[in-house]
């Protein structure tokens, strides 16, 4: 019997594998080109991106530039003017370019500035440290001055509208200003029992203090 099963042949399944054939020629160089012209199209969007700024920050530094020459020539102008006619009225102080005048009264920051401008002048702005140095000779006790943060808690502009840049707060050993005590202060003075060349304190604006006003020759 096992003999009979041993001479007996099986047909095994023959299964055949067909290697992967190539993609044509023709197709992978179309894949190459679309995927080229792809990037060369994103490289386009991007190379415009960047000559756009480029652009713009050429204009913003021809108008900046602008600007700058504009007030060069304003500044020398008013320098000229200066030097031909260095008068200030009677009880006016001068000093630069300009004309100061102390209060002889005490008032409130915005009743001061309503005297000022009835004088055809306005609380004073400070430039720099010369004229800071100059003020703190002129005023006796404490003074305001054109500053204050009355639209904006912490945003100090002058009466002309111009951000705060260069600035003379109380620094130590004197109490570090400005500090917004009990929430209300919004106007600022110098306090001259600081030192001369960082005695801003910041005050409550309806506080009686002398006041110095500012005009241009």
């Amino acid at each position: 019997m096992e003999e009979i099963y041993a001479n007996v042949e099986y047909d095994k399944p023959q299964v055949s594998i067909r290697p992967s054939t190539p993609a044509p020629a023709a197709e992978l160089s179309f894949i190459i080109k679309a995927n080229l012209t792809e990037r060369l199209r994103v490289s386009g969007d991007k190379l415009s991106s960047v000559s756009a700024e480029r652009d713009q920050l050429k204009d913003n530094f021809t108008a900046l530039m602008d600007n700058f020459i504009a007030l060069t020539q304003e500044k020398d102008r008013r320098q000229l003017l200066c030097k031909q006619n260095k008068t200030c009225p009677e009880g006016w102080k001068m000093f630069s370019c300009s004309c100061y005048l102390l209060s002889t009264r005490d008032d409130s920051w915005t009743n001061a500035r309503t005297d000022c401008r009835a004088n055809g002048a306005d609380l004073v702005i400070i430039d720099s440290p010369q004229e800071q140095k100059f003020l703190s000779s002129i005023a006796k006790d404490r003074a305001w001055i054109g500053l204050s943060d009355k639209e904006m808690e912490g945003t100090w502009k002058w009466v002309d509208g111009t951000p705060l840049t260069g600035a003379y707060w109380g620094a130590p050993p004197d109490p570090v200003q400005p500090d917004d005590n009990g929430g209300k202060e919004d106007c600022v003075e110098i306090l001259l029992r600081w030192n001369s060349e960082r005695n801003w304190n910041d005050n409550v604006c309806t506080s009686s203090f002398s006041w110095i006003c500012e005009k241009l020759v």
